[in-house]
């Protein structure tokens, strides 16, 4: 995630090369996994008889989308979902396989700008961060995630090396007074994390755990990239643009296991493993020019893999992730 005071409204990060490598052709379904503020959709639906399928959990986004979705002469289908779900979202509107699936992974400027939300630090407001407007709020993790919770959750989703500092610093404030807004949690933060002139605000990670935790983010994604899998026709392109680390080493990952032969025992002979089912498009994540970045500071963290499908059947999933889950902190667990 980009620092917080760096975004810039409706600029689609990487917007040229994600569409490039997406390809669109005349005829072509796509779908756009994150619609946001639509600039993904926008470009993709300039090419002629293509049809898009927009996705987005926030219901004020698909809202702000209406617009497009009249201009677009039936072409363009906006969805309130979990990115998660588009291989249901897509059956459910009669697509059986895409063309394409693009993917901008993390909170949009118009979350970040909106202080009834609760994103931001630099926005005084309840302490909320769902995208979705349901399920547990930030406020309610911070006032019952036990203190080692709290530590995991800020390390893991947060790289954040004052963790435990942190989480202390948490539970003696909540004991003292319900912690419900972004500045009361900003200032608890800011007592125990220091930063130097022109480093991000002390805060910074600590907000982008628990909006991470909060919405599953990362088991979003990779739910999504599963479901991108098996909805991808052959050939068909997958472009994902991410903004942290988090977000990139699960992307390159996946696409690594499933770029190559095998993902089985190397014991075992080559006609007894897997075939590969994506073929690597961008051996290096592709990422924004120096113009880009001057223009759209939010596009100096943005990383961009793309692969093509290949007519190999999809490959069995095995993975699990050790980090919290939402459920399990909630309840105690």
């Amino acid at each position: 995630m980009p620092p917080e005071d760096e975004v810039v409204r409706h600029v689609p990060v990487l917007g040229r090369e994600a569409v490039e490598q997406l390809a669109p052709h005349d005829g072509g379904v796509y779908v756009d996994a994150t619609f946001g503020a639509g600039g993904y959709s926008r470009a993709i639906l300039k090419t002629p008889g293509t049809r898009v399928i927009g996705i987005d959990r926030d219901r004020t986004a698909v809202a702000g989308g209406f617009d497009l979705v009249n201009s677009s002469d039936g072409r363009l289908t906006l969805v309130e979902d979990r990115f998660s779900n588009l291989a249901d979202v897509c059956a459910a509107r009669g697509v059986e396989q895409a063309d394409g699936i693009v993917m901008d992974v993390g909170v949009s400027s118009m979350q970040l700008d909106q202080s009834e939300r609760g994103f931001s630090f630099r926005l005084n407001g309840p302490l909320d961060m769902r995208m979705s407007g349901s399920g547990p709020t930030a406020a309610d993790v911070v006032a019952r995630a036990s203190e080692t919770d709290l530590a995991n959750i800020i390390y893991i989703f947060g790289e954040e090396r004052h963790s435990r500092g942190v989480a202390r610093a948490i539970v003696a404030a909540r004991k003292e007074a319900p912690i419900t807004t972004t500045r009361a949690l900003a200032d608890i933060v800011s007592r125990v994390v220091r930063s130097k002139p022109n480093e991000i605000h002390p805060a910074t990670r600590t907000f982008q755990a628990l909006r991470i935790f909060v919405n599953e983010e990362l088991d979003e994604l990779h739910a999504a990239l599963v479901a991108a899998e098996h909805v991808l026709k052959p050939g068909g392109r997958l472009v994902v643009v991410s903004f942290h680390s988090l977000e990139d080493r699960i992307v390159k990952n996946f696409l690594n296991e499933r770029g190559k032969r095998g993902g089985g025992s190397r014991h075992l002979p080559e006609t007894d493993q897997s075939a590969p089912s994506f073929e690597i498009l961008t051996k290096r994540p592709v990422v924004a020019d120096d113009s880009e970045v001057a223009s759209n500071p939010r596009a100096r963290s943005a990383k961009l893999r793309a692969a093509r499908r290949t007519d190999a059947p999809p490959l069995s999933e095995t993975a699990s992730f050790d980090w919290p889950q939402l459920a399990d902190v909630m309840r105690g667990g």
